[in-house]
């Protein structure tokens, strides 16, 4: 039995990646509580020994000998001790051997549960460590259940050999897109936190970072640092605007992340259901920055005014709607890729109020 048992050891760190170190403490951790329920009494005095050469697991109660007995569970008297041990005398200590066999049934189902939460706990910790070291990284997860009423979706998410189940919540969907289950997706994962019930992974299909990330994996230039992206503002399912420069005035950066005939970014907006990406310049002068970013407009000039925080815009009056956008989206996106507030006027309601 001691050598199936120190096998049945070894294939769970195989099998599960947990260290046998950490489950001989929870197997002695059983054992301690197993000897505790069938004796109550029972003080600090018991050993256990693991031997992995031997193959062998003992069991012991280390008792003290006296003259006189005060307490029976970690005293024995000088003619019980020789029983155990002929060089037995009193000051001294002898061990009574422990048959675990003839632990009672409440004690062993003790000694089961421990050891099972305790495979249960270093599970919780593995998957939790895997997936914080995946945090802003992308992952690809699949569709397992989606939940009617609420419109959630169960997504089964693995990094390396650990797997766990991660929920897409409604707001991290994309609109437009419709899932069904068994679809591979790509995810974001956004954050991981620990919980009494184990690892939740927090994941994003709305995310900036998705966009990002979809970049490096297309882009050698930007994974390489050659072409760094500066600002992403996204409204997922419909349109994004992404700022990158190049480190290499050899390399142009739009051109990189577009590449040959289109085919890098054409994989991403695919990827994103044929959400619309919007790549520009990005510049450490402001008004150079703020006019590439209102692309596709043409921007007559751009005036930075005097809070630093806002600027005014003019365009040609025929451009007027170009800038602004669909619902103001392309303004919108613009002033959050920039970080700065933008006033578009047309250049001749400009000209009008300059005359005035």
């Amino acid at each position: 039995m001691n050598a199936e048992f120190f096998l049945a050891i070894e294939e769970i760190e195989k099998e599960k990646g947990i260290p046998r170190e950490y489950m001989y403490e929870k197997i002695n951790q059983a054992m301690l509580a197993a000897y505790r329920k069938d004796n109550p009494d029972a003080g600090d005095n018991v050993v256990i020994e693991m031997n992995e050469e031997k193959k062998k697991v003992d069991m012991y109660v280390e008792m003290k000998v006296v003259e006189e007995v005060e307490d029976p569970a970690t005293e024995i008297n000088e003619d019980a001790a020789l029983t155990y041990s002929k060089k037995a005398c009193v000051g001294g200590v002898v061990r009574i051997p422990v048959e675990t066999k003839k632990f009672g049934r409440i004690a062993a189902q003790a000694a089961k549960q421990v050891i099972i939460q305790g495979i249960r706990e270093a599970e919780r910790g593995l998957i939790y460590e895997e997936f914080t070291s995946r945090e802003h990284e992308i992952l690809t997860g699949t569709v397992s259940r989606i939940d009617p009423r609420t419109g959630a979706v169960s997504i089964k998410i693995n990094s390396n050999a650990e797997f766990t189940e991660a929920v897409l919540n409604v707001n991290e969907q994309i609109k437009t897109e419709t899932l069904t289950e068994g679809d591979m997706i790509k995810v974001y994962v956004v954050e991981v936190r620990n919980s009494p019930r184990g690892p939740q992974v927090f994941i994003s299909r709305t995310h900036p970072g998705l966009v990002k990330r979809l970049f490096e994996l297309e882009v050698p230039e930007i994974y390489d640092g050659t072409v760094e992206i500066k600002s992403i503002a996204r409204e997922a399912g419909s349109r994004t605007k992404m700022a990158v420069a190049s480190n290499n005035p050899d390399v142009d950066p739009i051109g990189a992340c577009v590449g040959p005939k289109g085919g890098r970014v054409a994989d991403i907006v695919e990827e994103l259901g044929g959400e619309k990406i919007d790549i520009v310049h990005y510049s450490e002068a402001v008004e150079e920055y703020v006019a590439a970013a209102l692309a596709p407009a043409t921007v007559v000039s751009v005036t930075l005014l005097e809070d630093g925080k806002s600027c005014r815009v003019i365009v040609p009056e025929n451009q007027l709607s170009l800038a602004i956008g669909k619902e103001g989206q392309n303004a919108r996106l613009a002033a959050k890729l920039t970080g700065y507030k933008i006033d578009i006027k047309p250049d001749t309601e400009y000209e009008a109020a300059e005359q005035d």
